[in-house]
């Protein structure tokens, strides 16, 4: 029962080196991503293999069930067939991965398991540098697909408008450029706060509960689960509303059109 148990609170913000390489350092948080990403492909390329030949499980009917709701809720959002389709392959893997890595934290032994004073299991959903990363990867991309909607001028006449001509709309590009940076701290925050206080919380509850915490730590460790997948929908929601906002946008004199407003309001819901 020791290995449900931690021996001692150690809490730390930032992903600890488990040890260095020509002085790079191997964190906690990197060593479970390389895990994590390994599962994802074994999993994914394994389901793919079987719905390919026609074979199916119950594991592969689950996974199978899952993706097509998320295949669904991109064609909520984004009434476009030709774009919903361009950016399935991001948001579904976005999702997979952010999910895979978050349920990897509740694994028995959070913070029994150590190299030296270092917990081994850190998700990497838990280190602030991997979800700034996927942050940054996501708005880029939206930006990326909204170049291609809309154009070069297009895109930017979305932030940049002649102060002197439309002065109430060069505001609003200036609040829409905040905004773009905004999403993008919001997006990393919100995972990286809720991956790190389910990792707290499971230390905090190990070692309260010390040789009880085998009982008390599966309904929590539930719980996490839950929120896993909590916080890799809303991750794969809001990088499609992203995207719709992005090339629901027309220009100036169209910004408010009835079509656009739908657009928006569709991809709100």
């Amino acid at each position: 029962m020791n290995y449900f148990a931690a021996s001692e609170l150690h809490i730390s913000i930032a992903a600890e080196p488990l040890f260095y390489v020509n002085g790079f350092p191997i964190t906690n948080a990197f060593v479970t991503g390389i895990v994590g990403t390994i599962i994802t492909i074994v999993i994914l390329g394994f389901v793919a293999s079987k719905v390919k030949r026609g074979k199916y499980n119950r594991f592969v009917g689950l996974v199978q069930w899952v993706f097509e709701g998320l295949l669904k809720s991109i064609h909520d959002i984004i009434p476009d067939k030709k774009m919903a389709r361009k950016i399935t392959p991001l948001a579904v893997t976005i999702f997979f991965f952010v999910l895979f890595n978050y349920w990897l934290s509740i694994l028995p032994g959070v913070d029994s398991i150590r190299i030296g004073e270092v917990p081994v299991i850190r998700s990497l959903t838990a280190d602030l540098n991997f979800t700034l990363g996927l942050a940054i990867v996501t708005i880029v991309t939206v930006q990326v697909y909204a170049i291609r909607h809309l154009g070069v001028f297009g895109n930017g006449s979305r932030y940049f408008r002649n102060p002197l001509k439309d002065p109430i709309g060069a505001f609003e590009g200036i609040l829409e450029l905040i905004g773009e940076f905004s999403r993008g701290v919001a997006l990393s925050l919100r995972l990286f706060g809720n991956a790190f206080a389910g990792e707290v919380l499971l230390i905090v509850i190990a070692f309260l509960t010390g040789y009880f915490a085998a009982v008390a730590l599966p309904f929590f460790m539930a719980f996490e689960l839950f929120i896993g997948f909590i916080q890799a929908y809303v991750f794969f929601v809001l990088t499609l509303i992203f995207t719709a906002l992005a090339v629901a946008h027309h220009g100036p004199s169209d910004a408010h059109s009835p079509a656009v407003t739908r657009k928006v309001v569709t991809a709100r819901k």
